[in-house]
């Protein structure tokens, strides 16, 4: 590519990114809508004055209420279960509506009031009966016809407000489950029985709703995502970003590495990619435009590093903490394993950025646009609770759920200090009190989520149903197991479309997880490779939120918005294959340091290789000969192999030096006579 080429794309992406700027309010409303339409969670019923105030009291209520469940009370596990749904279904009819548009203020239609009464009633019913129910009923598995009809009322109101919160992929999902195990599953041949066994496994059963899911949510997710909620209003996601313009900004395409440092950092706040892709978003999206980035490539930047920031230790959405419970392994050993392959997406999405600057030749921030680095400083205590979190969870100090709890009593205590410092104190106590209610908002979509994940598990268990998946899917792979994982991988994009990072992992934990290791994939590197796959689907098409909300923002076409997204993440698509054929990318049955390094270096080079091969340039335009072995060299390098990375590293200094060559013919003029 020319000088004059280069010089008339970057004019012309200029000229076409010249939208007139919107003003703060403008871009305040334009936000909220993006959130109402990609994230349901956003779509709330409006309250004002004193009903705004009562709901907004009962929804911090109940985030004191489950802190102190979580941290004192020692109840029977179906009375804790029973009645953190119970109120979970409460104040979710409070909270959603039947459907988006607008709202008519104040106002709860009766048939929303029927459906929380008899859902939440079915639940507190079963917290109070459970002495009764659990010795007698559940234990003998003989459901009366009365049974079934409080079954059915808490099932079909939790699955309503999930629908509400979640949305329909999950339910599809739950349903096709529930239809094959009424069906085809189990064996009783009178179909009121099955119907009985099924609806009274699902409902009172620890197979069912009150499975591992909904019990890791009212445990451990919901002070997660409380600690979240106060440290949204701590004041550290506009540090992050201007921590990320001081670091990165004055580069080439500095407003879009900004979008992925910031992203990175503030997905340890934000448990959802898209909430995270709209905040940050709203900020480096207008600026990678005026940049000269493509409205499509600058809202697949934003999307993908923000969906990223699920994936980033030490918090990766609250799931590190759910893992290393679920594995039975200290915290530090997750957050170890997950630092390479965190490392690796955003080296690729880095990567990606930079060399397109470079293709369109885009400039940085200019010095008047970069934030003075001595105000940062001042505010790193701001970093204290992420700190004392860690630390905390890192020694075993305390438990999870305790350590949470201190992290949040440390983020009050940071935004106290940072409201002295701002002037803002006379609003501290209303921000404290809202991020209550935020804390238990967030939790209502988690919860139903993890609810709807108990029922696909229930009608798995009781229909013997994955040992049959996993029998024909590793007949189906036969010696070859990328067949299997490739089929796991399309189990876990459609399971984990539209659902909340940690309900997300708690699904594919339960659900994906036996298949791969009936396959015989390592246990540890199982747990990742469903995560990984369970987060990118809100990057991958037809469902893919962040990419839609970032599209939104950027007035891009949604669609090549979310293909360039899982283009710029596809470190998110290879290097979950690599650890699950070889678990050293985990650091897992390594030899030593010298190993580990090696491991790093070649793979961080096979993710230049596949970056450089997707975009099509390193130092001049690449022809598909290029890239083909770019991507075939950098494809070896990511599996930690001794004999394939000898030939990546072969195969991607033969480029390199073919782009130095092909690059020094571009700009050497032929002497003058």
């Amino acid at each position: 590519m020319s000088n004059d080429t280069r010089i008339n794309e970057s004019s012309e992406l200029e000229v076409n990114s010249k939208a007139p700027e919107m003003t703060e309010e403008e871009m305040a409303a334009k936000v909220d809508a993006v959130m109402k339409k990609f994230d349901r969670e956003s779509n709330v019923r409006i309250w004002e004055g004193a009903p705004k105030w009562v709901v907004t009291s009962i929804l911090a209520a109940f985030s004191l209420f489950c802190i102190y469940v979580t941290l004192f009370a020692s109840w029977l596990l179906e009375i804790r279960l029973t009645s953190f749904v119970g109120l979970i279904i409460l104040i979710g009819y409070v909270v959603f509506p039947a459907k988006k548009g607008v709202q008519r203020v104040n106002y709860m239609p009766w048939y929303d009031v029927v459906l929380m009464v008899l859902g939440a009633g079915a639940f507190l019913f079963y917290t109070f009966a459970s002495p009764y129910w659990v010795n007698t009923v559940v234990s003998s598995s003989s459901y009366e016809w009365y049974h079934i009809v409080i079954a059915v009322a808490g099932i079909v109101s939790l699955a309503e407000l999930c629908r509400r919160a979640v949305g329909l992929p999950i339910l599809i999902v739950a349903g096709c489950f529930v239809v094959y195990a009424l069906f085809f599953g189990l064996s009783n041949p009178d179909f009121g029985r099955r119907v009985n066994k099924l609806i009274g496994t699902v409902f009172y059963e620890k197979e069912g709703i009150l499975s591992t899911p909904i019990n890791a949510c009212s445990k451990f997710i919901v002070v997660f995502i409380i600690f979240g909620a106060f440290l949204e209003r701590s004041g550290i996601a506009d540090f992050f970003i201007k921590a990320a313009n001081v670091v990165v900004g004055r580069f080439s395409g500095g407003p879009a590495k900004v979008a992925v440092v910031a992203s990175a950092l503030e997905g340890m706040a934000s448990g959802s990619s898209v909430a995270n892709t709209v905040g940050s978003g709203s900020v480096t999206i207008p600026l990678m435009k005026k940049a000269g980035y493509r409205p499509e490539f600058a809202a697949a930047a934003e999307a993908s590093a923000s969906t990223g920031g699920q994936i980033m230790p030490p918090i990766m959405g609250a799931a590190a903490f759910l893992m290393a419970e679920n594995l039975g392994v200290g915290y530090g050993s997750i957050v170890v394993k997950a630092i390479l392959p965190a490392l690796l997406y955003f080296v690729g999405v880095f990567i990606a950025v930079h060399l397109e600057a470079k293709k369109c030749g885009l400039r940085g921030l200019s010095k008047e646009e970069i934030p003075s680095w001595r105000p940062l400083i001042k505010k790193l205590y701001l970093l204290i609770p992420v700190g004392i979190l860690v630390c905390l969870v890192a020694f075993n100090w305390f438990t999870v759920q305790y350590s949470a709890a201190i992290a949040i009593v440390a983020v009050v205590a940071v935004t106290l200090l940072n409201s002295i410092f701002d002037g803002s104190l006379r609003t501290l106590p209303k921000r404290l009190f809202e991020a209550l209610a935020a804390g238990a908002q967030g939790t209502i979509s988690v919860a139903a989520a993890c609810g709807i994940a108990g029922i696909i598990a229930g009608t798995l268990t009781a229909t013997g149903l994955f040992s049959i998946l996993a029998q024909k899917i590793v007949a189906f792979a036969g010696d070859y197991m990328i067949f299997g994982l490739i089929l796991t991988m399309i189990c876990c994009i459609v399971l984990g479309m539209g659902v909340p990072t940690t309900a997300n992992y708690c699904i594919m934990a339960a659900t994906c997880v036996p298949l791969l290791r009936a396959m015989g994939v390592n246990l540890v590197a199982a747990h990742f490779f469903v995560f990984y796959f369970g987060i990118v689907a809100d990057l991958t098409p037809p469902v893919a939120l962040a990419s839609y909300a970032g599209a939104a923002i950027a007035q891009s076409n949604p669609m090549k918005t979310a293909l360039t997204s899982t283009k710029l993440a596809i470190a998110a698509f290879i290097v979950p294959y690599a650890f699950a054929l070889n678990p050293a990318m985990l650091f897992i049955d390594v030899d030593g340091p010298l190993q580990v390094v090696m491991i790093i270096v070649t793979s961080l080079v096979g993710i230049f290789g596949v970056s450089s091969a997707l975009q099509g340039y390193i130092f001049s335009s690449m022809n598909p000969v290029q890239r083909i072995l770019s991507a075939v060299g950098g494809v070896l390098l990511i599996d930690p192999n001794g004999f394939t990375d000898i030939i990546g590293i072969a195969l991607i200094a033969a480029v390199i030096v073919w782009q130095l060559v092909q690059n020094k013919k571009i700009f050497v003029r032929p002497a003058k006579a």
